[in-house]
């Protein structure tokens, strides 16, 4: 239990020090389309990493919220696509656990005064597509 607790503090630490770093990088030549939630400017490795923890936090791989290729000759996902629901349901899922965190948990800053993320997707997930499951 203690264990799970102290990972989940790493895994929110990390992505509120991601999320602030993304914020505050001038933008890269590389732009991503169709990002509704995370910054538009986003880095390639701070994106990765985001991702990553979602992986992690649902036991998932990129296909599970991104659709395939159209272009049968590509062989990765169309990150940029919205055919698949669970793509739009990790949206509502983050808007969610940042509403509650900011309402519930807006006392836990960083020495920077910056908000540490205290519900995230492996509060409920627990490395599940689903949970509860």
């Amino acid at each position: 239990m203690i264990r799970t607790q102290k990972a989940l503090v790493f895994f929110l630490v990390s992505l509120f020090i991601i999320v602030g770093i993304a914020a505050t990088k001038p933008p890269e030549e590389h732009k991503y389309k169709n990002l509704k939630i995370l910054p538009k400017n986003i880095s390639k490795a701070d994106l990765d990493k985001v991702m990553d923890g979602f992986k992690a936090a649902l036991g998932v791989k990129c296909s599970f919220c991104h659709a395939p290729s159209k272009d049968s000759t590509v062989h990765f996902p169309d990150f940029a696509s919205d055919d698949k629901p669970e793509k739009n349901i990790a949206r509502k899922m983050m808007k969610m656990t940042a509403k509650i965190n900011k309402k519930y948990f807006s006392y836990n800053k960083n020495e920077q005064g910056e908000m540490l993320q205290s519900v995230e997707c492996m509060t409920c997930h627990h490395g599940k597509e689903h949970p509860g499951h």
